[in-house]
């Protein structure tokens, strides 16, 4: 479906001032409000990442490897949107918590588990700080873009760079993450991430540094390493 054709379906003020957005470099999902994730409707605006179907091959990957746990214990860390953790809460028994450092996204995702009725803990904080209890499963997607590194005009000028940049080469918050998480982990763990399709020996090597444990590097459905798979069973 075109740009076009999803304004034209979806969009219920002005088709015309739509459009003009549209010609502006606006992406087709701020203009019209929502998005489709995983079958979920979700609201998202500039304050959050719109959904890629990157992120719906991440929430079922998880979603397999969640079988080898009973009712676990699941942080999606930077939610943005919520499109992860509300996904993952509809599809897994599970005590399910959220953190992200912007309080504006965490309004988004808030209001987006309320309309999927998925009940949901949500923190306000950096990375692990607002935890304080045992985690089984750890999921987080989160910016891994070099500052130096090309995207197309519709994402840096529209998206939030707090939501896409990361110092080190995009590697910062993998590694801020993997460094500070063995008191948060149970004996039986996983961690899943998704990765800069260039960053999967790079996480191999924080993974081994920080937790004596090799990450498992899957692709996603057009055959790039996407995936980063940390586990213990």
């Amino acid at each position: 479906m075109t740009d076009i054709e999803y304004l034209k379906k979806y969009y219920s003020g002005n088709l015309d001032d739509a459009m003009n957005k549209l010609k502006e470099g606006i992406p087709v999902q701020y203009i019209v409000g929502n998005v489709d994730f995983y079958g979920i409707n979700l609201k998202v605006n500039s304050n959050v990442l719109i959904p890629r179907f990157e992120t719906e091959e991440l929430v079922s990957k998880v979603v397999e490897y969640s079988k080898s746990f009973n009712n676990p214990t699941i942080v999606d860390i930077g939610t943005g949107s919520g499109a992860i953790a509300i996904t993952l809460k509809k599809k897994i028994l599970c005590n399910m918590i959220a953190t992200d450092i912007s309080q504006e996204a965490l309004e988004v995702a808030e209001y987006n588990a309320l309309s999927n009725n998925a009940q949901i803990n949500f923190r306000l904080g950096n990375l692990l700080e607002p935890l304080n209890e045992k985690i089984d499963i750890v999921v987080s997607n989160p910016p891994y873009i070099a500052y130096d590194e090309e995207i197309m005009d519709i994402v840096k000028n529209n998206e939030p760079h707090i939501a896409l940049y990361a110092p080190n080469n995009g590697l910062y918050y993998y590694e801020e993450i993997l460094k500070n998480i063995s008191k948060y982990l149970n004996k039986k763990y996983l961690i899943a991430f998704e990765i800069g399709e260039s960053q999967g020996n790079m996480l191999k090597e924080l993974s081994k540094k920080y937790l004596n444990n090799e990450a498992i590097i899957e692709k996603d459905m057009q055959g790039r390493d996407r995936f980063a798979f940390i586990k213990t069973f």
